[in-house]
């Protein structure tokens, strides 16, 4: 089940299913009348279902489409993928170390990404900084996490990174991640009783650019150095989420060092069994 929120006709943000080609806008009650209330339920696609359906839109008639977040704060892992250890080595002569080490430590690298006012949805802008030379995307599974810290869904996320920024000294590592649309999310939540395993998880990165594809590649969460159930233990020690998290797992997938985004960019990152988040990149003067 596929679940998200749009802004209907009359610019009023509405939760919405996406079956078969079709959003169907959901009819919230008093118990359940925001996403992170289902989210927040013992059975999420169960509460989804209890609702009823407004009349539903063909999809390729919604033009503006939400992040599927409503107070949740989002998290993110560093240096869960080999691809990612390498680059982040490669930036900084001085770091390499500490990324080589938190590779093969029992403690992984999480640290906090976003707030949801920070956060874009599909088909909304995407930010890099107009400090930094060096931007990339970095596509991610993302866990939707209840307040009870269960995978309750999956989406698709991209965790914009200004790599000089973070290269230059690692402790400027919250102004390489965390600024105004730094994280995508979308297009939309697939909630699951129970996950696929994660070698069916491919995760797809292309990005376009003046109609033409600079880049293009793909990787599995089979190729992840660390479970997704150990992040979240690891996200959860001494650590509450009344509203529940999202929490990007890392990228396996880093374009090469003479790459960076420019404004303008279109990049695209399709998840199997999800869908593709695609934003387009700006950049303040």
């Amino acid at each position: 089940m596929n679940i998200t929120k749009i802004l209907d006709s009359s610019s009023q943000p509405r939760v919405v299913l996406v079956e078969n080609g079709q959003v169907f806008p959901l009819q919230m009650t008093e118990t359940l009348a925001t996403l992170s209330d289902i989210l927040a339920a013992d059975q999420p696609i169960a509460a989804a279902e209890s609702l009823e359906r407004d009349r539903p839109t063909p999809i390729e008639e919604v033009t503006r489409w939400l992040p599927p977040i409503d107070h949740q704060e989002v998290w993110a892992a560093g240096v869960t993928y080999r691809r990612s250890q390498t680059a982040r080595m490669e930036e900084s002569e001085a770091a390499a170390s500490c990324y080589d080490r938190v590779y093969q430590a029992d403690r992984p690298e999480l640290f906090f990404k976003a707030t949801p006012s920070r956060v874009s949805g599909h088909k909304q802008p995407l930010r890099i900084r107009a400090d930094a030379t060096w931007s990339v995307p970095e596509p991610e599974v993302t866990l939707v996490l209840s307040p009870q810290l269960r995978i309750v869904g999956l989406t698709a996320g991209n965790d914009m990174s200004s790599r000089d920024i973070e290269g230059e000294n690692p402790l400027y590592l919250p102004q390489a991640k965390c600024y105004d649309q730094c994280a995508g999310l979308g297009p939309w939540i697939r909630l699951y009783n129970s996950l696929p395993p994660v070698e069916e998880i491919t995760v797809h990165l292309q990005i376009r650019r003046a109609g033409s594809v600079v880049f293009n590649q793909s990787t599995s969460a089979g190729e992840m150095a660390r479970q997704f159930e150990d992040l979240v233990s690891w996200l959860g020690r001494d650590n509450t989420f009344a509203n529940g998290a999202f929490l990007m797992t890392g990228t396996g997938i880093v374009p090469s060092n003479d790459f960076t985004l420019h404004p303008g960019d279109i990049v695209d990152i399709s998840i199997a069994d999800i869908g593709t988040l695609s934003n387009p990149i700006v950049q303040n003067k």
